[in-house]
């Protein structure tokens, strides 16, 4: 998983500095007091370590920095699913999101905007999208224009098995 941040470092930070004991430079400070004020920062320059800790007593390695074309990005590597599982074998939201997204395509076909306004969201989210990836990519659903992956009349439909014929 990676998460990016528009803008650079702040001058004096390096990815590699923020592996250990750094300088705490506050880009934003007001947004530092308040997380500071609600106890979501214990200590000034610490956050990144406490995350490489959390990892690390999580059994994953820690996060990646760097900064690419102009933006700071952390990369996290974490297990999405287990080789050959299904739905079940994901963490709970994303395994709840991708059975609810089977659980509608079993009345047929449907876009992608049509699965989000069913789920009841406002608009297709990052988290449908994934769940959506990672079933085209086990085959458990497919495009009904496959020549076409990103036409506007896409559609998304279950792949068919010899087990329910």
């Amino acid at each position: 998983m990676e998460v990016w941040s528009a803008g650079r470092f702040p001058s004096g930070i390096t990815p590699e500095l923020l592996q250990r004991a750094h300088p705490s430079v506050q880009r934003n400070p007001i947004l530092a007091e308040v997380f500071h004020r609600a106890g979501l920062i214990e200590k000034w320059g610490r956050g990144t370590n406490r995350v490489a800790e959390m990892c690390r007593a999580a059994g994953i390695p820690p996060p990646d920095f760097a900064e690419i074309g102009g933006a700071a990005v952390v990369t996290f590597k974490v297990p999405v699913s287990q080789p050959g599982g299904g739905p079940e074998s994901r963490p709970e939201s994303e395994g709840s999101l991708a059975t609810a997204v089977i659980r509608l395509l079993q009345g047929g076909p449907i876009s992608r905007a049509e699965l989000s306004k069913r789920l009841g969201h406002k608009q297709v989210s990052g988290q449908l999208k994934v769940a959506m990836k990672a079933l085209l990519a086990e085959g458990l659903i497919e495009f009904t224009i496959p020549e076409k992956p990103g036409s506007r009349l896409q559609r998304y439909r279950l792949v068919k098995t010899d087990e329910g014929a």
